[in-house]
C-alpha cells in the first residue's frame, strides 16, 4: 500500500519505518525542512529507530522523507501523528486541523484516514471527518475510510510492534481496512466499537498513571512529615501479588503525555457537561507543586548544615523528564532549576542522554557528572537516574544528596 506518515516525531517515525520494513512504500511526511534533511540522510533522532534500521528502509526505497505536500497523492492510507499540546489548559489541535486539510486535498476515493494523535473523545467524527469531507468534497464512510487508533510508545518490556494496537474505525468497513492494515504491523489488535471509545481509551490509560503518581507523590510527603520510610512501605506493599500496581514518587511528572493527556479529558468534562474532572484536577495540582517540594527539602537540608541556598552550588543530576529519556518536554528538572535560580543558588545540571552542541532550554551551566563537579557541589540532587551515572561515585564524593529515585545511600544520602 501507498502509506503517508503524517508527523515524523517519536510517535510517526517508529510507525513509518515498521511499515517500510512490513512490505508498505511509506512516505514520511512533515512540515519541519530540517527534520526531513536528517531523515533523507539516515540520521535518526528518534530512540525508538536505529539510524541503521533507517538507513535500510531509506536504501531499499520502501521509505523516503519529504515536506512536500504534493508527495502525498495517490496514498492509499494515511495516518496522522501530530502533536496535540495544551495552550493555557485549552488542547491545541490545529496540527490536526493543518493536517486534515493537506491530506483532504489529496484524498480519493477508497482511501483511508487514520489519526493517532491523543485527544478528547469525539475528535475523529467531529472535527477531522468534517475537514476531509469539506476539503476532498467526498463523503466518509461511503467514498473514503477513517478512523482512530491510539499511539502506544513500547518500553523496555515491550516492544513497539508487540505492544497491543487499538483500533477503531466510523463504519464497519472503516474498522475491516483499518484494522488490516495494523494487523501486518503489529503482533496484536484490539478493535472496539466506535471512535469514541478508543480515543477514551488512550485518556484513561494516561489517567490512570497520572492519578496514581500524585497520590504516591502526596504520600511521599506525608510520609516524610511522619518519619516513615515511602520506599520500603511501597516495597512491601508491593509483594501483595493482586489488587495493587506499583508507582514510586518523583520529584513530578513531565513528557508529552502525563502532564497533557488527562486534561483533554478534563477539558471536554467542563466544556460539554459544565462539571469538573475533579481527581485529574486534583493529581493536577500535587504533581504540579512536586517540584516546590524537591526545593523545600533541599532549603531545609542545607539550612540544617548551616549552608544557605543563596549562594550555594547545586548539581542538578538528570534533566529529561523519565528515565534514559532524551526528551525535555514539561520537565520538572526546568522547575526546580528556576527555583533555586531565584533563591540566589548556583546551579549546574548534568544530563549525559542529550548532547553538549543540543539545546536545553534551561538557564542552568551545562557540566558532566565528574568526581570534581560532584565534590564541589553544596548539594547534588538526583533528579533522573540514568544508567550512565556513575552512582557509586556520586555517594562517594557528594558532600550531601537529595535522592528522588531511591538509588544512594549513605549518611550523606536524603531520599525523597
Amino acid at each position: 500500500m501507498q502509506t503517508v506518515v503524517a508527523g515524523q516525531g517519536y510517535v510517526g517515525l517508529p510507525l513509518a519505518v515498521r511499515a517500510a520494513e512490513t512490505g508498505h512504500r511509506v512516505i514520511g511526511y512533515d512540515v519541519d525542512p530540517h527534520r526531513v534533511q536528517q531523515l533523507a540522510a539516515g540520521q535518526s533522532y528518534v530512540r525508538d529507530v536505529d539510524s541503521s534500521r533507517l538507513r535500510e528502509v531509506l536504501d531499499s526505497g520502501a521509505y523516503s522523507a519529504t515536506a512536500d505536500a504534493a508527495a502525498l497523492a495517490g496514498f492509499d492510507i494515511a495516518v496522522i501523528t501530530v502533536p496535540t499540546p495544551l495552550r493555557d489548559g485549552v488542547p491545541d489541535l490545529t496540527h490536526i486541523e493543518s493536517c486534515a486539510r493537506t491530506l483532504g486535498a489529496h484524498l480519493r476515493r477508497g482511501a483511508t484516514v487514520v489519526l493517532e494523535s491523543t485527544t478528547y473523545p469525539g475528535t475523529t467524527e467531529e472535527l477531522l471527518l468534517p475537514i476531509l469531507e469539506e476539503i476532498s468534497g467526498l463523503k466518509g464512510g461511503t467514498d473514503f475510510l477513517a478512523g482512530f487508533s491510539p499511539e502506544r510508545i513500547g518500553n523496555k518490556r515491550w516492544s513497539f510492534d508487540g505492544t497491543p494496537k487499538l483500533v477503531s474505525g466510523i463504519d464497519a468497513k472503516s474498522l475491516d481496512v483499518i484494522k488490516s492494515f495494523y494487523d501486518g504491523i503489529f503482533r496484536t489488535t484490539v478493535p472496539v466499537s466506535g471512535t469514541k471509545v478508543a480515543e477514551l481509551a488512550k485518556l484513561i490509560e494516561n489517567t490512570f498513571r497520572f492519578v496514581n503518581i500524585s497520590m504516591i507523590n502526596e504520600m511521599a510527603m506525608l510520609a516524610a512529615s511522619l518519619g516513615v520510610n515511602i520506599w520500603e512501605a511501597i516495597d512491601a506493599a508491593a509483594t501483595k501479588p493482586f489488587g495493587f500496581t506499583r508507582f514510586t514518587p518523583g520529584p513530578g511528572v513531565g513528557g508529552h503525555c502525563l502532564p497533557v493527556d488527562p486534561m483533554f479529558l478534563s477539558w471536554k468534562a467542563q466544556q460539554e457537561l459544565g462539571v469538573p474532572f475533579r481527581f485529574v484536577e486534583l493529581a493536577a495540582d500535587v504533581n504540579r507543586h512536586m517540584p516546590d517540594y524537591v526545593v523545600r527539602r533541599l532549603v531545609e537540608a542545607l539550612d540544617k548544615r548551616g549552608t544557605p541556598v543563596s549562594g550555594s552550588r547545586i548539581l542538578l543530576l538528570g534533566l529529561t523528564y523519565k528515565y534514559n529519556a532524551t526528551d525535555l518536554r514539561n520537565s520538572p528538572s526546568a522547575r526546580v532549576a528556576e527555583l533555586l535560580i531565584g533563591l540566589g543558588a548556583e546551579v549546574r545540571g548534568a544530563e549525559p542522554n542529550i548532547p553538549d552542541g543540543d539545546n536545553i532550554k534551561l538557564n542552568v551551566l551545562r557540566v558532566d557528572a565528574t568526581p570534581d563537579q560532584v565534590t564541589a557541589a553544596d548539594a547534588v540532587v538526583l533528579l533522573m537516574d540514568h544508567p550512565r551515572f556513575d552512582l557509586p561515585m556520586v555517594e562517594k564524593n557528594a558532600s550531601y544528596v537529595l535522592d528522588c529515585r531511591n538509588r544512594l545511600s549513605g549518611s550523606n544520602v536524603e531520599t525523597l
